[in-house]
């Protein structure tokens, strides 16, 4: 029913908003009891009343990050690529990008079924079924007895299609590869030069409205009520800077090989629409990743030319350095998974969803994968948090380092007959063609 769906109004999420303000820096710990009470009444003039009461709370001593919102200071306030733009012939170039569009696919239907599970229920999961540590999809006749009574009401997914053995060759639709299809129309529609305003025209002219989820519901609202970008992002919003973005950006790492701070500048545009800070810093850095795998000669290079276009004194930044500090140190994949959870536990704070904690997940994928397709996918999985949207963009940026003919069998066979969508116009989607179109933007 509509009046039971979430991240329609802002009373039941004032946890979240204030856990956000908090992250933010800002003097807001003493609202706490507010919260509560507008989130247990549901009274949501109190609620904005409440929120805006917050954000006029300045911010901690503490907090000593820089983090802008506007295109122009983040530039600014990043590294900036340095390695020349490498150009490819379209041939080796169709092939990556038939890679990427298909590993976006299998990462998502990877990770889908035990998204947001915790680890706890994960691990002995793919035990019992012969897969840990993970190298395969996960099957409806893995999930017996607890496993398929968790599957089932949790998520109901266990009469879906989301599993590996039931998707008949054709992937289901999915919000983390509803808008890399939509990214792609939506480009054909206005042209590079493209406008958060006509991000936002394309969610409301092609995409129906409860296929979005948190931020971006809550920027659909803002839309459709007539305002416009930023301020969609920032009105009223508790998810701006939850995973989102980043999951909405691959496909301008598709259009600009090579190029990862055109992929990123391209990121802003539509992350700006739903996103603040480090959601839209998330947003860039996979972008500038996937961009970058079309030309880098291994992982390390992907992850340095994406923080090229992340601020260097932000909580992300922070967050990826720490990642590669451990890896540094010896740590296994195992150690650095407990430590993102130690970290950002998923049940506390910011929650599972949360930007920063998710990158962390995809480094740490990227770089402990060596340089495998399904290796790296795994791991992006198997640490938990949003394992469909880890999944994806791992699959995405592997897709395009290793090509298409760098997939195996065990990966493509069911996805064989491409994906569907919820994008008008695109009920159903091969990523063959899907490279053929991008490829066509790119030459445009």
């Amino acid at each position: 029913m509509l009046s039971q769906e979430v991240w329609i109004k802002l009373a039941p999420h004032m946890r979240e908003e204030l856990e956000q303000c908090l992250l933010e820096g800002l003097d807001a710990e003493g609202f706490r009891a507010a919260c509560e009470r507008a989130r247990e009444t549901g009274d949501e003039k109190l609620a904005r009343e409440i929120c805006d009461e917050m954000h006029r709370r300045p911010t901690v001593p503490s907090f000593t990050f820089d983090e802008p919102s506007t295109y122009p200071e983040i530039a600014a306030a990043s590294p900036g690529a340095s390695a020349p733009r490498v150009f490819l012939e379209d041939g080796i170039l169709l092939d990556k990008l038939e890679g990427a569009w298909t590993g976006r696919v299998a990462g998502c239907l990877l990770g889908k079924p035990v998204e947001g599970w915790r680890r706890e229920t994960v691990w002995p999961l793919l035990r019992a079924s012969d897969n840990y540590p993970m190298r395969k999809y996960i099957m409806k006749k893995d999930l017996t007895g607890e496993y398929a009574r968790r599957a089932e009401e949790k998520w109901d997914m266990f009469r879906s299609p989301f599993y590996a053995d039931l998707t008949g060759g054709t992937a289901p639709a999915d919000d983390d590869t509803n808008y890399t299809v939509l990214a792609l129309k939506m480009m054909e529609s206005f042209g590079r030069d493209f406008t958060p305003e006509d991000v936002m025209e394309a969610w409301l002219r092609w995409m129906p409205y409860l296929s979005a989820c948190t931020a971006e519901r809550v920027a659909y609202r803002n839309g459709a009520m007539g305002l416009l970008p930023p301020e969609t992002a920032t009105h009223y919003n508790p998810f701006r800077e939850w995973i989102g973005a980043q999951i909405r950006t691959d496909f301008y790492g598709y259009v600009n090989p090579g190029d990862p701070c055109a992929a990123a500048e391209m990121a802003f545009r539509d992350a700006s629409v739903s996103h603040t800070k480090n959601g839209i810093y998330g947003a860039m850095f996979a972008a500038a990743c996937v961009s970058a795998a079309a030309t880098c000669g291994g992982t390390e290079e992907i992850v340095d030319r994406g923080l090229s276009v992340v601020p260097r004194n932000c909580r992300l930044r922070r967050d990826i350095d720490l990642v590669l500090e451990w890896r540094e140190a010896g740590l296994s994949p195992t150690d650095v998974m407990d430590r993102i959870h130690e970290i950002y536990p998923p049940d506390g704070g910011a929650g599972w969803v949360y930007t920063n904690p998710n990158t962390m997940i995809v480094t740490m994928a990227l770089l402990y994968g060596g340089g495998d397709f399904g290796k790296s996918m795994c791991l992006a999985v198997e640490a938990c948090y949003d394992t469909d949207c880890n999944g994806a963009t791992v699959g995405s940026i592997m897709g395009m380092f290793c090509g298409r003919d760098g997939i195996g069998e065990e990966w493509t066979g069911p996805i064989r007959d491409g994906f569907r969508t919820d994008i008008a116009g695109f009920e159903t989607a091969d990523p063959g063609d899907l490279a053929r179109r991008t490829l066509a933007l790119i030459n445009r």
